[in-house]
């Protein structure tokens, strides 16, 4: 069994997926197992070729696993998430710091595909594409996507609202989508752009990618969402805060996909705090109506 870790979120997955498609492609006659937190078994399922989800969410012990040949550390730089693969007692275990140097200013989809090269494994960044699940969901419409883990990456709900109401007045059928637990913010948005609350989705993850592979215009911040618009190739700006697109942004090749940074090098850092990111602030409703592309 091959086994690779990867035990993050929605964004984490997407931008790893071009190495886990690789991994797959040269062990095509193995067992591949992921070790990823359960939830999200349904866009795991849309990458193809996984044979086993192992349900792991951060760096707590594994469970008991059959014998492994190879473990593959697309977590993280160690020695953490290495010490956890190496509790599986592999026959080979492929991380960074074992093998490669860890760069910082690397794009999270490059880093994983050279780790990969030191090993001898062929692997290409742009392969980033995931299959439409066969969902009923609405199509051609307008995604805000509010919401995000840290506070600093959420762009103010009124700017959002502000944005929302330009893109209905001009036509757009927009709809305001978030977790559970950013439903409080999604239905803050709808109301001050004056959609209702019937413009907010509750959809679980498989309802979320279809919905984004079948919309219009994705608008939000640097969050997992924004990886379902790569993945799908769906129109999208992305806002940025904390970190560059040069590291989390969408491949710079493809004009569909616009990403609006203002900070610097001495401003970044992501530590959860109560307080929007300077570089996030610094973006107007008009500079991301500006940038909607016309693909």
């Amino acid at each position: 069994m091959i086994l690779v870790l990867r035990a993050l979120g929605v964004g984490d997955l997407a931008a790893g997926v071009p190495a886990i498609r690789a991994v797959r492609s040269h062990f095509a006659d193995r067992t591949l197992a992921l070790a990823a937190p359960a939830w999200l078994t349904p866009l795991i399922d849309l990458i193809g070729g996984v044979d086993r989800v192992v349900p792991q969410s951060g760096l707590v012990p594994l469970p008991p696993l059959p014998p492994v040949e190879i473990a593959i550390n697309l977590h993280g730089s160690g020695p953490q998430s290495t010490e956890l693969l190496a509790s599986a007692r592999p026959e080979q275990l492929w991380a960074f710091g074992a093998g490669p140097s860890w760069r910082d200013e690397e794009h999270e989809r490059d880093r994983w595909c050279r780790m990969l090269a030191h090993y001898g494994v062929a692997a290409s960044p742009d392969d980033t594409d995931l299959a439409v699940p066969r969902v009923a969901v609405p199509h051609g419409v307008t995604i805000i996507h509010p919401g995000a883990k840290s506070p600093s990456r959420r762009w103010p709900v009124s700017r959002y609202a502000t944005v929302a109401r330009a893109l209905a007045s001009s036509g757009h059928k927009v709809v305001v989508t978030g977790s559970a637990a950013e439903r409080d913010i999604a239905s803050a948005v709808a109301a001050a752009a004056g959609l209702g609350e019937s413009a907010v989705l509750d959809t679980g993850l498989a309802e979320l990618a279809g919905l984004v592979a079948h919309a219009r215009l994705l608008i939000s911040g640097d969050t997992g969402i924004a990886h379902l618009a790569t993945a799908y190739r769906t129109p999208s700006v992305t806002l940025f805060g904390p970190m560059p697109p040069a590291r989390w942004g969408p491949p710079p090749d493809r004009p569909q996909h616009q990403v609006i940074w203002h900070g610097t090098r001495a401003e970044r850092g992501d530590a959860p705090g109560p307080d929007v990111h300077p570089a996030l602030l610094a973006i107007t409703p008009s500079e991301v109506l500006e940038r909607i592309p016309h693909a």
